[in-house]
């Protein structure tokens, strides 16, 4: 087991290539050149085995380890920015306005760009380890078409971890927990379909956004008062939108929302009561209402085996009182779920500092992360595939 100390001289030219792909921040399945950049980082380690085009722009590398035979493990980065103006101000800020690594990709793929490095380059382990650089995960569905298009079959793949930096943490620490570590995510659409009028003259409409209004109210006692307090369960409409003029009741009134879940009784009930929730008060005022709603990532659990194995790595590599093994779980979504559904591992978090908020326009992922970022890979390896 290694210390950090051992990775910092690949601290370096990590940092040079995070800060190429924060400038040249790519989005959805559109990774041409970073997939090409990322291609040539692998082959110029001496990894001979690399397949590009899946998923379109994903790539997954395998590195034979010296060791003899054994099981192959997954390593997964996410490699897309997002679509947002940056603002960090940063010497190397994104060159392309509209899109920026806001969620830490960059620094993802380069430290599993430098574990490769060493790992190709030492081999000290049986077995092999698949390198999976995954596109799309903030549209949400990379992660699913990797393990649609068979990755863990045709790479043998017996279990698999992932990795995401939390600003907030210190540097050099990390965080887990065993079981869910990661809430299901859906998004709906109401359309709530009035009549309009003249807004002198209100008793002639039926007016949708006082509708909206009552909705958007009674959707919250689906979670006070229709939901066990010990259950996990968030609703929140994010977008709301009517009308075109200060004088005129509109016909409709269209909002969107998204809904967190852990148990997926919850979430049935919660696609079903939405909808039927809205269309009570509708009806009740006169109104009709469209509901659409589009299930996305599942909830994510990570399993014992794969915590134990992450914990003792990390563990390895700065101490214990350095990796926090209880962290509280999020409703974040991580389109990660896809894989820990297709096979055993766990997802564990990277210190990255008190930088603004993922997502944030000054977000930058911290380079002195990058040690324990890769320092960790390379620690989970060679203890899982212990020659």
């Amino acid at each position: 087991m290694h210390s950090v100390e051992t990775f910092r001289d690949f601290q370096s030219d990590a940092e040079e290539w995070r800060r190429y792909l924060h400038q040249n921040p790519e989005l959805g399945y559109q990774l041409h050149n970073t997939a090409r950049f990322v291609t040539e980082k692998l082959a110029s380690f001496g990894i001979n085995h690399i397949e590009t085009g899946i998923a379109e722009t994903g790539i997954v590398a395998v590195i034979q380890g010296e060791g003899g035979d054994g099981p192959t493990i997954g390593l997964r980065a996410d490699m897309d920015a997002l679509p947002i103006n940056e603002g960090s101000n940063k010497p190397w800020s994104s060159n392309i306005p509209g899109k920026m690594h806001g969620c830490g990709h960059d620094g993802h793929t380069a430290m599993l760009l430098g574990a490769a490095k060493y790992l190709a380059s030492t081999r000290n382990f049986k077995g092999s380890v698949a390198l999976i650089f995954q596109p799309a995960e903030e549209d949400g569905q990379g992660g699913q078409r990797m393990v649609q298009e068979g990755i863990m079959e045709r790479f043998g793949i017996s279990q698999v971890f992932g990795m995401h930096n939390k600003p907030g943490m210190e540097v050099g620490k990390f965080g887990i927990c065993n079981g869910r570590a990661g809430a299901a995510v859906d998004e709906f659409d109401i359309v709530v379909k009035g009549r309009g009028s003249h807004a002198a003259y209100p008793h002639r409409s039926i007016d949708p956004v006082v509708i909206a209004a009552q909705i958007i109210v009674g959707l919250q006692s689906l979670v006070s008062r229709s939901t066990d307090p010990l259950e996990s369960l968030v609703i929140s409409i994010t977008k709301l939108n009517a009308g075109t003029a200060y004088n005129t009741i509109p016909e409709n009134a269209e909002m969107a929302g998204t809904v967190r879940t852990f148990a997926p009784g919850l979430r049935d009930f919660a696609e079903r009561q939405i909808e039927a929730c809205a269309e009570g008060i509708a009806r009740a005022l006169g109104a009709e209402i469209e509901f659409r709603h589009r299930r996305l990532e599942p909830a994510m659990f990570n399993h014992s085996e794969g915590t134990s194995l992450a914990i003792k790595a990390a563990r390895g590599l700065v101490g214990p009182a350095f990796v926090d093994d209880k962290v509280k779980p999020g409703m974040g979504a991580e389109d990660f779920a896809y894989m820990l559904e297709a096979r055993p591992g766990a997802y564990i978090l990277l210190g990255n500092g008190p930088t603004a908020s993922v997502h944030h326009p000054a977000y930058d992922f911290n380079d002195e992360a990058l040690p324990y970022g890769i320092g960790y890979w390379v620690n989970l390896v060679e203890t899982t595939l212990a020659a």
